[in-house]
């Protein structure tokens, strides 16, 4: 398991949020470019994150929040909120594919493939169900700017 993470409880709650390194996640698939404008003016506003990722803990593959974590990048952010999973184990986490996408079908071994690859599936090409919501959260950007990094800069 990734330093980052610790196990998350069968339900999420707000403690189970993690403010994970941006440089640590790994995407799987593109963003819309007209959706994350969209949500970078609405965090802008906001002042900060009101939703974790999903992240996998053993190599940080994003499951959900692809177009939050391409904000962070733009934002510079050094971390973001996240919930860390055993994507691999956790049968509550099933994935599939958006119709009409191009595919019949995609694992989850392809999702963690192409997370580790320098490829990226196209937009909308995965589609994540959970058996939990996430919670409710509000993390600042200031506090996501200024967290210090893990080399002490």
């Amino acid at each position: 398991m990734a330093q980052y993470c610790r196990p998350p409880s069968m339900e999420w709650s707000e403690d189970d949020v993690e403010l994970v390194p941006v440089s640590w996640l790994k995407p799987h698939e593109e963003v819309k470019s007209r959706n994350r404008d969209k949500l970078l003016d609405m965090t802008r506003r906001w002042g900060g994150y009101t939703k974790p990722l999903i992240v996998d803990q053993r190599t940080g593959a994003i499951l959900d929040g692809h177009h939050r974590f391409s904000i962070a990048q733009l934002l510079d952010l050094k971390r973001v909120p996240a919930i860390c999973v055993d994507y691999m184990a956790n049968d509550s986490i099933v994935v599939d594919v958006w119709p009409g996408c191009g595919r019949d079908e995609l694992t989850k071994e392809d999702v963690i493939e192409m997370s580790l690859s320098d490829a990226l599936f196209p937009p909308k090409t995965s589609r994540h169900t959970m058996a939990d919501d996430t919670p409710p959260i509000f993390i600042s950007l200031e506090e996501l700017l200024n967290f210090p990094s893990l080399d002490g800069s």
